[in-house]
């Protein structure tokens, strides 16, 4: 469960606390015995980061040491991490509440600690029985923030940090439990939570609008597609076009006849974690009022090889009419997600984003420390991404989408082939979703940052929701400039 997040002007003595300090001094508010406080001071004085002072009460105290960095944002990212390294500290003592606190440090480092915190304790445990009990009592279900803390910085994050867990959930949960159907499902609710709304599109729907991408990959399933429309258009919106996301949505990747070797299918249930993280950002927008006109697109199912699996060297026709000659069944993402890029084509967009586990070459490019974009959209898009990113260090790098690259996805007999060779995988994958974009694309491919299997500090393994924090601070930033114009 996520701790509650509240907000007070004093705390007791006896309560435990964790205080960020910014200088070698204790704050007043912090109080200490005269051997705790001669004890943290000649603790602090010896250059020590992390000070823990145990009263043997079920009250702990823990002076935290921020460490400043070259740039603002690597300074907010070590308080982040430092929450991920000291959950251990905190995790065992039976206390329900837990108080952040600081000395002289920056505005927001409350606020930043907190968020590290959150996102270092999630577990994903719904399947347990045994230890349930004790599961519950790791951590303090309610995180206290006393100091210089700026109330809608708070908001943002309680609706930021819940969109994560529910986005963590959905990306866990295995695909006996949570196929195509059962995601669109769980997207209906989480509208009706937040206040979006949502269309859902089955199969019937789907075969009318000729989407033969989405088509083609769920041949070999014994469910059935679906295609869901998310929408959140408040009052008093600021853009004239809307910003449309696009989602990849398969819940499992066998590779279809191309089936994946070796442990390759090991994690698979997380292909959809484009999906879950639009949904999380339209979440997050809708709770915070964000007053953006956005539209998220979520293709969904999953790709096996069922008795009439579609097969390598078949022709397909897209939603948009164009051909395509199959080269690998394990190349079923860029199909689906094809199919809703045209779709977007209706809605008129200023910008289309989609994001998607997609392609192994990505994760080879850049690792976990980088998402890999690509785009033909005007730069001051990819400014503001890669500000936000930098802000809350999901760090975008880019990669490029000359037209050379496109040539590799010649067909001898289709107007175009789904893959290209070996090399610039994850370029070429992009160079195949530029052609059905009739509206400036950016394209996020998160294999390297999402399918990892051990923690990048708070961004957990299998499946941290990478892009959700990216993408839902860009929108922020995007209202926020058109509000600054339009003034």
């Amino acid at each position: 469960m996520k701790p509650e997040i509240s907000v007070i002007s004093k705390f007791a003595d006896d309560k435990s606390v964790v205080c960020i300090l910014g200088s070698d001094g204790i704050p007043e508010n912090l109080k200490l015995s005269a051997g705790e406080k001669e004890y943290a001071l000649k603790q602090i004085s010896a250059k020590e980061e992390c000070v823990v002072i145990n009263s043997y009460n079920n009250k702990i105290t823990i002076l935290l040491r921020l460490k400043e960095k070259e740039s603002h944002y690597k300074t907010r990212e070590e308080l982040r991490r430092t929450a991920y390294n000291i959950r251990t500290i905190i995790k065992g003592y039976n206390f329900d509440e837990l108080i952040i606190t600081s000395g002289d440090v920056y505005k927001g480092a409350i606020e930043d600690f907190t968020e590290g915190l959150i996102l270092s304790i999630y577990s994903f445990d719904k399947y347990k029985t045994k230890d349930a009990d004790e599961v519950k009592k790791k951590y303090p279900s309610r995180l206290i923030l006393n100091g210089n803390v700026d109330e809608s910085s708070v908001s943002w994050l309680i609706h930021q940090t819940d969109a994560v867990y529910f986005t963590r959930n959905l990306i866990k949960e295995p695909v006996n439990h949570l196929n195509a159907p059962a995601l669109a499902e769980e997207i209906r609710k989480t509208g009706e939570a937040s206040g979006f709304s949502v269309e859902i599109l089955t199969k019937g729907k789907i075969e009318a609008l000729k989407m033969g991408g989405l088509l083609a990959v769920n041949k070999g399933s014994v469910d059935p597609p679906v295609f869901c429309i998310l929408e959140w258009k408040p009052a008093g919106f600021v853009n004239k076009q809307p910003i449309v996301l696009v989602g990849k949505g398969i819940v499992y990747d066998t590779g279809g006849l191309n089936i994946k070797t070796g442990d390759f299918m090991a994690g698979m249930n997380g292909d959809m974690a484009g999906a879950a993280i639009v949904t999380g950002v339209m979440y997050t927008i809708a709770k915070a009022g964000i007053p953006l006109h956005v539209i998220a697109l979520v293709p969904s199912t999953d790709n096996r090889p069922g008795g009439n699996a579609y097969t390598q060297g078949d022709i397909i026709k897209m939603y948009n009419k164009m051909t395509v000659e199959i080269g690998n069944t394990d190349a079923e993402g860029r199909l689906i997600l094809a199919d809703a890029i045209s779709y977007a084509s209706k809605f008129k967009p200023e910008l289309i984003i989609d994001i998607a586990t997609l392609t192994g070459s990505a994760a080879m490019t850049f690792g976990n420390q980088a998402i890999a974009v690509m785009t033909n959209a005007e730069r001051k898009y990819w400014k503001l991404l890669e500000d936000s990113g930098n802000d809350v260090y999901e760090r975008i790098a880019e990669l490029p989408l000359w037209e050379e690259y496109g040539e590799l996805l010649k067909s001898d007999i289709a107007d175009i082939n789904n893959v290209g060779g070996r090399e610039g995988g994850a370029i070429i994958a992009g160079k195949f979703l530029e052609r059905f974009a009739e509206y400036p694309l950016m394209h996020l491919d998160i294999a390297g940052t999402e399918i990892q299997k051990k923690d990048n500090y708070y961004k957990i393994k299998n499946g941290p929701a990478t892009g959700l924090r990216l993408l839902s601070e860009f929108l922020r930033r995007m209202a926020a400039g058109y509000t600054e114009m339009n003034q």
